[in-house]
């Protein structure tokens, strides 16, 4: 059984005791998590959340890129949210390469160098410090006051507070 079909078998089992049909597009709680897409940092299970209590916005890195700040945008402006989770992690990949490098990888293998940014870190901290300025920077964005940045430690579970 491939990894897909796994998936889809779970989603049968998962849809046959689904009470979540009467849930809101709005979260329960006005908080939306914005967080790296990988596999050991799971932000539902790491804050208690439950489907429908939270928006969570998640791609390589947790970096707060332009698409970032347009769900988020969403988020707050229609949906209800007023506060956010910014969380990066130790041993992140995008510490662990260089753009360019990958670029020129991608660009000899297909012929084609990609446009979008790879957004790439050394300071996991200091990247932290950078999304958070930069929702805190956003016109976009009406509800500034509690954004908050953290550093999740995929070693012991616990998050740590970047001010």
């Amino acid at each position: 059984m491939s990894a897909i079909d796994a998936c889809l078998e779970n989603a049968e089992k998962y849809a046959a005791g689904f009470a979540g049909g009467e849930l809101s597009a709005s979260p329960k709680s006005p908080v939306a998590v914005i967080a790296c897409m990988d596999a050991r940092l799971e932000p539902a299970a790491l804050f208690g959340l439950r489907e429908g209590d939270a928006h969570v916005i998640r791609n390589a890195g947790g970096v707060v890129t332009d698409d970032v700040i347009r769900s988020l945008t969403i988020s707050q402006r229609l949906l209800g949210t007023r506060e956010v989770i910014v969380i990066h992690h130790t041993d992140c990949v995008m510490t662990k390469f260089s753009a360019a490098e990958l670029r020129d990888a991608i660009e000899s293998e297909t012929g084609v160098r990609p446009r979008f940014a790879m957004k790439t870190f050394a300071d996991l901290e200091g990247q932290v410090r950078r999304s958070v300025a930069r929702l805190r920077e956003s016109p976009f964005l009406p509800h500034k006051q509690a954004i908050r940045g953290f550093v999740y430690d995929v070693a012991t579970g616990r998050l740590r507070e970047v001010v």
